[in-house]
């Protein structure tokens, strides 16, 4: 079994010059106006820029968002491994992780922790829990996203902090990190440190570092276009040939 004293080196070079490279020319204020979106709207203003499948790009499965009443997040991927089946190499207690904690603090922000239960027994043990949550949130992360378990629900929540969780657990018994920076898959998507993360109460999907700027334009089309259907369907004289003209012209908008 892998444990803290046997983190790779070459990590953190690898992970930070993803970081840089993607997300250099992206300011606050952009991610801001993103994350002012709901995931929906925004996947649907991904679809219109057709730059990626549309079963691709976002978590699936039993990870789900365990505080739906917060506000969207939305940052940069912070990825690493867990276990918690069996004692790690040397000992270390589960919260010992001060490599890992200083790799997390290397990066540019804001920051979501994404953590892949990598053991035989997924959710055997909660990583992350208040502590780790408070820690995370003093060195600039939002949420936590995670194939595993998380714990201490009421604390996190009161903290305003997001997690996306596959399981609840009780004990972190013997949760350890045993490497970091490293490419990870949670839910059939496949995260690198520095991808750009959006998640609400529906999920959690990636923004491509290349639509940043023109997405919220095409997200507020989207909106408009939404607020004309509904408003169609309230009217007194609604029928499934006016449906049917107004489903026409929104086909041909997308082409």
């Amino acid at each position: 079994m892998e444990g803290l004293n046997t983190f790779p080196k070459r990590m953190l070079f690898t992970a930070t010059s993803h970081m840089l490279a993607s997300n250099c020319n992206v300011t606050m204020e952009e991610l801001e106006r993103l994350r002012q979106f709901d995931t929906c709207t925004l996947s649907n203003a991904i679809e219109r820029l057709k730059i990626r499948q549309r079963n691709d790009g976002f978590i699936t499965g039993p990870v789900t968002c365990r505080f739906p009443q917060l506000a969207p997040v939305i940052g940069y991927a912070v990825t690493a491994r867990m276990r918690s089946s069996m004692i790690p190499v040397g000992g270390h207690c589960y919260h010992e992780h001060p490599e890992f904690w200083k790799y997390v603090d290397s990066l540019a922000g804001p920051r979501i922790v994404v953590v892949q239960d990598a053991d035989h027994s997924i959710g055997l043990g909660s990583l992350f829990g208040e502590i780790h949550a408070r820690i995370s949130r003093a060195l600039g992360c939002v949420a936590c996203v995670t194939n595993g378990a998380v714990r201490d629900l009421p604390g996190i929540e009161a903290l305003g902090f997001q997690l996306f969780a596959g399981s609840v657990s009780v004990s972190h018994a013997y949760a350890h990190v045993v490497d970091f920076g490293e490419p990870v898959e949670i839910g059939g998507l496949r995260i690198r440190s520095g991808d750009l993360l959006h998640g609400d109460l529906h999920g959690v999907h990636t923004i491509p570092i290349e639509a940043v700027q023109e997405l919220p334009a095409i997200a507020e089309q989207v909106l408009r276009d939404e607020r004309d259907l509904f408003e169609l369907t309230s009217r007194k004289d609604f029928s499934v040939d006016m449906l049917a003209a107004k489903l026409r012209k929104a086909v041909d908008g997308c082409r």
